[in-house]
């Protein structure tokens, strides 16, 4: 009886290591990957079960999870008044737990149908609290089971924050909140103390663009890598100080990919760096062209850089294996998501296995469950979970990435919160 227990004990314990939070942009590890992936089963032939539906408001920040409660930072419009809000809900049932709610004078253009805005910077959870950078510059640090105000920020009043300029998600590192903007005072990447709200420092005269602020390196030489309108800058996290940086101009609708790393390779957009070994640089590997389209694979969505590999959509949607070190295409595939102005492959990749499991998001809110392998494509189900709705080019799309945490898939559009199950 007692090795039965054992055994029983040992399954449970499985199941627990193998379910993540999903706490920020991009996931536990902000890279787009969850150990949930590779014990993934193949969809049901009739579907996948939903959960549950829930109403939202206007906005593309991504829900983030932790533990059994999921959050939604959105904006509910009224015409002429906005409030952003920020949910929690219980991610078992969607029950309602605490719903907090600002007014903010939100400009004309957001109140047009099919151009309602809301908040892009997905929220980050780090202990207790939880972040939120709203549209018109208010930085909130709430707890993530009350939804009390710990401390607040006007980004506007402090740095001159110009509106729908914080598009890029916020950081935790250490004791550090990091978050990016278009400011004046030389205050394009902000370092607050997490606890109190402070500022510890501030860096880079430029316009921040759609790209979220990430960790890269290993070890002594961990840096903080932005993509700016105007460069690609590494920084020292404590400091602010700038290591190195390579100017590269580039749109904020071009520069909305987050910059991935794999040991000593750096990829923003599509633009491949060589990070130094011994000294703060870095050196561009391919393409030989700076021309935007050369150096851009896409527009809506960031690649996965794994195994020596690149898998990402093209800006017409069409979805690639291409060579790590050279940039070169190992393979190409247009069965992802149909061609078209504003396509979106978002892509959770698998970080226990070396198989190449990966869970696809398309424009079409469509979950793709495949392998991707310098061998080729293949996809071992497909299933429809969410209408898109927002117009885009004469199309409809989704551009919201989906979280993935303990079994479940949340997705969401401008209208409407969907909780999938995929797992156990």
């Amino acid at each position: 009886m007692g090795r039965v227990c054992s055994v029983l004990v040992l399954l449970f314990l499985a199941g627990m290591a193998m379910a993540e939070d999903w706490p920020q942009w991009r996931g536990l590890h902000r890279d787009g990957t969850s150990a949930e992936v590779a014990e993934l089963p193949e969809f049901p032939a009739e579907g996948l079960p939903v959960l549950w539906r829930a109403q939202v408001g206007a906005g593309w920040s991504t829900p983030v999870v932790l533990s059994d409660k999921v959050y939604v930072f959105d904006a509910r419009l009224e015409r002429p008044r906005a409030w952003e809000r920020l949910t929690c809900r219980d991610a078992e049932s969607g029950k309602v737990l605490w719903q907090v709610e600002t007014e903010v004078a939100y400009p004309e253009f957001c109140f047009v149908a099919g151009q309602e805005n809301g908040p892009t910077s997905t929220p980050v959870i780090s202990a207790e609290n939880i972040y939120t950078l709203g549209q018109k510059g208010q930085v909130c640090c709430r707890n993530t089971t009350t939804g009390a105000l710990v401390w607040q920020r006007d980004f506007q009043a402090d740095y001159g924050m110009k509106e729908f300029t914080g598009n890029g998600s916020a950081l935790v590192e250490d004791e550090f909140l990091i978050i990016t903007m278009t400011g004046t005072k030389g205050a394009c990447v902000i370092g607050l103390d997490r606890r109190t709200g402070l500022e510890r420092w501030r860096a880079l005269d430029e316009a921040m663009s759609n790209s979220s602020p990430v960790m890269a390196g290993t070890g002594d030489r961990r840096q903080l890598v932005v993509w700016t309108q105007q460069s690609v800058s590494a920084l020292d996290v404590t400091t602010g100080i700038v290591l190195w940086s390579e100017r590269l101009l580039t749109s904020s609708d071009n520069a909305v990919a987050t910059p991935v790393s794999d040991g000593e390779l750096l990829l923003v957009g599509g633009l491949m760096f060589r990070l130094g070994a011994n000294i703060p640089g870095a050196q561009i590997l391919w393409p030989e062209s700076r021309a935007v389209s050369q150096r851009v694979l896409s527009n809506t969505s960031t690649a996965w850089l794994t195994g020596g590999h690149v898998y990402s959509a093209r800006l017409k949607g069409e979805f690639v294996c291409l060579n790590a070190a050279t940039g070169q295409e190992v393979w190409k595939t247009d069965k992802v998501t149909a061609s078209k102005q504003g396509a979106t492959v978002q892509i959770i990749g698998s970080s226990s296995s070396r198989n190449g499991e990966a869970l696809l998001y398309n424009d079409q809110g469509e979950l793709i469950l495949a392998r991707l392998s310098p061998a080729g494509y293949e996809e071992r189900s497909r299933a429809k979970v969410l209408e898109p709705d927002q117009p885009f080019g004469g199309n409809k799309v989704n551009w919201s990435a989906p979280a993935l945490a303990g079994g479940r898939v949340f997705v969401r559009n401008q209208r409407e919160l969907d909780c999938v199950r995929v797992g156990k």
